[in-house]
């Protein structure tokens, strides 16, 4: 018997390759109403994904790193905003 906190990690799991194959295929379809069926699709699988985060994160399941630093953010944005990578 699976435990609530293995299904909804697992949930959120499938979820995210979902969200990933949806980037993946948006902007590889050339016609219109495919792409905007698939951004609907994406929406939805956005909402689903942040629902089942609001839950991980109410039950414990689920406790993000620490955020990060001013200095840490600072150096990302210099890292993409340089000329060298």
């Amino acid at each position: 018997m699976f435990e609530d906190k293995t299904m909804v990690a697992d949930t959120l799991t499938g979820i995210n390759g979902e969200l990933v194959r949806f980037g993946e295929m948006i902007p590889q379809t050339e016609n219109k109403e495919l792409k905007t069926t698939l951004k609907q699709f994406r929406a939805a699988c956005e909402q689903s994904q942040e629902e089942l985060y609001q839950l991980a994160r109410e039950k414990s399941y689920y406790v993000p790193a620490s955020k990060a630093t001013q200095q840490e953010v600072d150096h990302v944005k210099n890292l993409f905003t340089s000329k060298t990578i």
